[in-house]
C-alpha cells in the first residue's frame, strides 16, 4: 500500500505527469527532457530524482549520460502504466510535448542513418559470406518462441533486431551493448516500431548489471566470436538466468578466414560443438543438439543450453584457456 501511495504522490504534479507520459513512450535523457519541457536542467533533474525514488521511473546510466523510462518491476511502475493511458494527448501542452519528442526521435534516426552509411559496406561484405540473415533470424526466433518467455536478456544487442522481432513474445526484454552508437540505433528502431516493453542499456557482458536468476532466456546472436573470454560470457549469462531457463547462442562454426580478425575484429574463428559444450558445462548449462545453417564459406550454428534447477555456478573453469590454445 505504501509503495502505491508513494507512486501516486510522485506522479501527482503537472511536470512530473508530463515526464511520465514521455518516458512511457521512449527512453529519454535529462537533456532530452530539458529540450522537450523547456525547463531548467536542475528542475528537471529534481523531478526525475523524486520519480526514481518512488519507483515510478528507473534510471540507466550510459557513460556520462543517464536514460529514464517507466519502471518495470515495482508498484510505482505499475501505477504509472495504469495512469498513463488516462492522460489526454490532445491537451495543448501534452500535444506540444509529444511533437517535441518526435523531433528528438528524428535526431536519433538521423544519427543512426549516418552511422549505417559509414559502416554499411563493411557489414555487407561479411553478410555475403554466410547464409541469409532471414534464415538465421527465423531459426533464432523459432528457438526462443518454443517456450513461454516472461523476461528476456539480449547480450550484444547491437541494433536491437532481436528485441524488435521478439517483442510480441515476451513480457519484457533488455538488450545490452558496450557501443553507444549501436544503442542509439536500437532506441530509434524500437521507438519507430512502437515497442514499449523492451529497453536497451550500456553494459559490460562480463559484468551484467542484474541479480542472479533474473531472466527466463538469454540470447547471444553473433556475439561470442568477438569476446576475449567467451567462457566467462556464458558463465555470466548463466548467472542471471532462472533455473530451467535457456541460453540461446548463434555463432559461426569453425572456419579459416583469418581476414575476419583484422577487418571485423573477430577474436575467434568460429566454435566447434565440443568447445561450446565445454564452456556450457563449466557455466552449469546443459547443451542441447545444435542447428546448422550452411553458407559459403561460413556455416552458422544455433545452440541452446539450459540451466538445471540445482546448478552450482560457483565452480569450474570457463574453457577460455582451451579456446586460446585452439586459436
Amino acid at each position: 500500500m505504501d509503495d502505491v501511495l508513494a507512486g501516486l504522490r510522485a506522479i501527482a504534479e503537472p511536470t512530473r505527469l508530463r515526464i511520465l507520459v514521455l518516458c512511457a513512450r521512449s527512453e529519454l535523457s535529462v537533456t532530452d527532457l530539458v529540450d522537450i519541457l523547456g525547463q531548467s536542467q536542475p528542475r528537471v533533474s529534481r523531478h526525475l530524482k523524486l520519480m526514481v525514488e518512488a519507483g515510478v521511473l528507473e534510471r540507466n546510466r550510459e557513460g556520462a549520460r543517464a536514460y529514464y523510462r517507466v519502471a518495470e518491476r515495482s508498484s510505482g511502475g505499475a501505477v504509472a502504466r495504469a495512469l498513463t493511458p488516462l492522460v489526454p494527448v490532445d491537451d495543448a501542452m501534452m500535444a506540444t510535448d509529444l511533437a517535441r519528442l518526435e523531433t528528438i526521435r528524428t535526431r536519433r534516426s538521423e544519427r543512426a542513418v549516418a552511422y549505417f552509411q559509414e559502416n554499411a559496406v563493411r557489414w555487407e561484405d561479411l553478410r555475403g559470406l554466410y547464409v541469409d540473415d532471414g534464415l538465421v533470424d527465423a531459426s533464432l526466433m523459432e528457438a526462443v518462441r518454443a517456450e513461454p518467455v516472461d523476461s528476456l536478456l539480449d547480450i550484444g544487442t547491437g541494433t536491437g533486431r532481436v528485441l524488435e522481432q521478439l517483442a510480441d513474445h515476451v513480457t519484457s526484454a533488455v538488450g545490452i551493448d558496450n557501443a553507444k552508437p549501436m544503442l542509439e540505433i536500437a532506441r530509434d528502431k524500437l521507438d519507430r516500431a512502437g515497442v514499449n516493453n523492451c529497453q536497451v542499456r550500456l553494459a559490460d557482458m562480463y559484468h551484467l548489471p542484474f541479480p542472479a536468476d533474473r531472466f527466463d532466456a538469454v540470447t547471444l546472436n553473433m556475439v561470442l566470436h568477438h569476446a576475449e573470454m567467451p567462457g566467462e560470457v556464458l558463465r555470466e549469462a548463466a548467472r542471471v538466468l532462472k533455473p530451467g531457463g535457456r541460453v540461446i547462442l548463434v555463432d559461426f562454426a569453425p572456419h579459416e578466414l583469418e581476414e575476419l580478425r583484422e577487418q571485423h575484429t573477430h577474436r575467434w574463428l568460429g566454435f566447434s560443438g565440443e568447445e561450446i559444450g565445454r564452456m556450457a558445462h563449466s557455466a552449469g548449462l546443459g547443451l542441447e543438439p545444435a542447428v546448422s545453417l550452411t553458407g559459403d564459406p561460413l556455416t552458422v550454428c544455433l545452440w541452446s543450453a539450459r540451466k538445471a534447477d540445482s546448478t552450482d555456478l560457483t565452480t569450474g573453469n570457463t574453457g577460455a584457456a582451451e579456446l586460446r590454445a585452439a586459436s
